[in-house]
């Protein structure tokens, strides 16, 4: 991507550009309807977020693709070429019934390498950014490396709730042993900023069942930019075109939680 650096600076004042139109939106009246079921939220403030984002990308940049929550940009079968992959509200459960611990999520990928992560929380106003091969950053301070050293008995771990009823993946007492082992659990509600509470050293893991390409796009490049690793469940490498299950945390944290998944019982 030969001009990667133009493009970050674009991206970096469209995403606070839209953080000042949610925040502009949010306490006027706004339409809230559901998509798969009664828990999957969606706000006419996503779609109009979404849809800022599109017109800027496709007028700025037409050759680049859009794969947007929403689907206000495009159908997107291939990582060929640039493609932007944007969430404009992760946590809109967390946007409707709190105002806060939500963000904005783009990940820019060029033939299917993560270039760019920038992760927004909004109510905040702070952003988190990777840039590959150039480290990750909290508003401009460049972030550590997470420890490689901590294990899965000393770590806080985002869990996603799904994991606290029994599933095909672990049943219950499993789950009430993973929950006992950690030194704590958290669940944050928006995957993006777990992410980048992985990245900042907030908390060390996080697990969840199923997520979308713009749950991770952004925060898994930021991830790696401090050291951490995501994947699978099963250790199988992201797909960021379809959902995916995932373990984010440090190498020794991913073998552990990854064996203990795995074990027979």
């Amino acid at each position: 991507m030969n001009n990667r650096d133009s493009i970050l600076k674009q991206a970096k004042q469209w995403i606070i550009e839209a953080g000042e139109l949610i925040k502009s939106e949010m306490h006027k009246p706004y339409k809230i309807d559901t998509k798969r079921d009664r828990k999957d939220l969606v706000t006419e403030i996503d779609q109009k977020t979404e849809q800022f984002f599109v017109d800027q990308i496709s007028t700025k940049y037409p050759e680049h693709k859009i794969l947007g929550e929403e689907g206000m940009g495009e159908e997107v079968h291939s990582l060929e070429g640039t493609v932007w992959i944007i969430d404009p509200i992760d946590g809109t459960m967390n946007f409707v019934h709190q105002q806060r611990f939500f963000a904005i999520s783009i990940g820019i990928y060029h033939n299917g390498i993560g270039e760019i992560g920038l992760i927004y929380d909004v109510m905040s106003n702070v952003l988190y950014e990777g840039v590959r091969g150039e480290g990750a950053y909290k508003d401009g301070k460049q972030l550590d490396p997470i420890d490689p050293d901590k294990s899965l008995t000393d770590a806080l771990v985002g869990l996603n709730n799904f994991w606290a009823i029994p599933n095909r993946r672990l049943n219950e007492k499993k789950i009430h042993d993973l929950v006992r082992k950690v030194k704590g659990t958290r669940s944050y509600g928006s995957a993006a900023l777990e992410f980048a509470y992985i990245a900042e050293g907030i908390i060390d893991a996080y697990i969840t069942m199923r997520l979308q390409p713009w749950d991770i796009a952004a925060g898994k490049i930021i991830v790696d930019e401090v050291g951490g690793i995501t994947t699978r469940v099963d250790g199988s490498e992201i797909d960021m075109l379809t959902g995916n299950t995932v373990i984010c945390s440090n190498k020794a944290i991913h073998e552990s939680l990854m064996t203990f998944i795995q074990q027979k019982e």
